[in-house]
């Protein structure tokens, strides 16, 4: 499922990383607002979807080669978040949806979890 699909699924924007919606593609997807959790049980190549709009979670999306992060529940990054998203060319997704609604359409729409 492409980036492009999922901003369809969930009503979001892109915050950043908007030319590459059509070309990334995300087999897997895993929520948590803790990175200790997703750098011990996601995949690389999943989606991130998180509440967590700090620097570290950035951080993170590097470490494990995630190619796009969902925030959730309306959470605007930060602008130095952005920027380190635009420098690593990591795009950045908005919904006003909460998590468990974010989970749920994504897994319905064919997204499988990453445990």
């Amino acid at each position: 499922m492409t980036l492009n699909d999922i901003v369809a699924i969930l009503d979001a924007k892109a915050v950043c990383g908007m030319e590459k919606l059509e070309s990334v593609s995300v087999p897997y997807a895993y929520a948590s607002d803790l990175m200790s959790d997703v750098i011990a049980f996601c995949y690389p190549g999943a989606l991130l979807i998180t509440s967590s709009a700090c620097f570290e979670t950035l951080e993170t999306a590097q470490l494990m080669e995630i190619p796009a992060v969902l925030f959730v529940n309306g959470k605007q990054p930060p602008d130095m978040t952005v920027s380190q998203a635009v420098e690593n060319d990591i795009p950045l997704l908005l919904t006003e949806k909460s998590m468990f609604y974010t989970v749920g359409l994504l897994y319905e729409a064919g997204i499988k979890p990453c445990l």
